[in-house]
């Protein structure tokens, strides 16, 4: 049964913090709607009772952000839900504003010491409902580790911009891949206004030699891609089973079929 408020309760905060992972919901007024899982961890902040705002990092659209800009829009949804522990999923309804890298109010959010690479905008929401829902649909899954693939592949476009001067821009870089992808919507809605303009030096947080981090409760997202790479014991194991068990099976078709044909006169 679903519970309303009209903030977010101070109960649910420290559960919030704990999340890896949340959906951000939006829509054109005439156009597509879009979903967006983001899981980068420290990404999400919690303002106050009816403010949050999370950084949004660099993808192949601009969805998010055209749609909080599109006049008469800005409707925003935000969800979280429990994969491990006690079910529960959390709904924030809010109106989005989008501060783009390069802005005062960008600066204000995400100091340059702080910001993840890849990042272009701040999405500030005002919360004027939440709800919270059993989550017994919610499958559990165990959390292996943040994915480390788009941090690193927006450094390396990062790094192209930090060897030109601020004011210009790297064709390899990250600004011109704003330039080129990020500038209007799906639908054709403005996108970016600034950011790949901005005469700031992309700075960030990507350590490539702290590349695959060891999460608190499991082998690092290295050996897990290894285990996936070379097969597991276990998976090993049923490998063997299965293929021993088919290699039999055929083995007493083709002798059951043999023996019936003699039999035939």
């Amino acid at each position: 049964m679903a519970i309303f408020y009209d903030d977010i309760p101070d109960k649910f905060l420290e559960w919030l913090a704990r999340q890896q992972v949340f959906w951000v919901a939006t829509a054109a007024l005439n156009g597509h709607v879009n979903v967006s899982p983001k899981g980068s961890s420290d990404c999400f902040h919690v303002v106050s009772k009816n403010r949050v705002w999370y950084e949004d990092l660099t993808g192949s659209g601009i969805e998010t952000i055209s749609h909080m800009r599109e006049p008469g829009n800005g409707r925003i949804t935000i969800m979280f839900h429990a994969f491990e522990g006690v079910p529960r999923i959390l709904r924030m309804w809010g109106t989005g504003t989008v501060y783009e890298f390069g802005t005062p109010e960008y600066d204000a959010l995400i100091a340059p010491e702080k910001r993840k690479a890849g990042s272009r905008a701040a999405i500030v929401i005002d919360v004027h409902k939440v709800a919270t829902s059993c989550g017994f649909g919610v499958p559990q899954y165990k959390f292996i580790g943040q994915r480390s693939q788009l941090e690193r592949f927006c450094d390396s476009l990062e790094k192209f911009d930090r060897e030109v001067p601020p004011t210009e821009m790297d064709p390899k870089g990250m600004k011109a891949w704003w330039t080129a992808e990020n500038t209007s919507s799906f639908d054709g809605l403005p996108g970016l206004r600034s950011a790949h303009e901005a005469p700031l030096t992309l700075k960030n947080t990507y350590d490539r030699s702290a590349h695959w981090p060891r999460p608190p409760n499991g082998p690092s997202v290295a050996q897990q891609t290894t285990l996936t790479a070379s097969g597991s014991g276990i998976g090993k194991l049923f490998d063997l089973k299965f293929l021993t068990a088919f290699s039999l099976g055929v083995v007493v078709t083709a002798t059951y079929v043999r023996v019936a044909s003699l039999r035939v006169p």
